[in-house]
């Protein structure tokens, strides 16, 4: 098992010390990163915790994965590598800007003659 644990569900609450503290009590923490909308700064709802080692992230999945943060059931599981996909890394994230101008078009960017 790797050191970086994905942590899903969280609630728009926890902050990165919030989950700095709640993860510290199975290991030591080297980093916690929030992952937050670029717009607003609202928290998307998950984030990645990476522990000091292998055992000690495995530890924290198996006492935090199902537990309670704020109201809500977290999800904690390894994280899974970032892949690059030849060209064609950025199409899931279409509806964001990151596809191409094309999936800009539902927030805006392209309507033409609206304005």
């Amino acid at each position: 098992m790797g050191r970086k644990l994905y942590v899903g569900n969280l609630p728009y609450s926890a902050t990165e010390q919030s989950l700095r503290e709640a993860f510290s009590a199975s290991g030591t923490v080297d980093s916690v990163s929030l992952i937050t909308d670029r717009d607003t700064g609202q928290s998307k709802g998950f984030g990645f915790v990476e522990m000091g080692t292998d055992q000690e992230a495995q530890a924290a999945t198996q006492a935090m994965n199902g537990q309670m943060l704020d109201g809500r059931q977290i999800k904690v599981n390894e994280a899974k590598p970032k892949t690059s996909g030849g060209g064609g890394g950025g199409g899931g994230r279409g509806g964001y800007g990151g596809g191409g101008g094309g999936g800009r078009g539902g927030y805006g960017g392209g309507g033409g003659g609206r304005y």
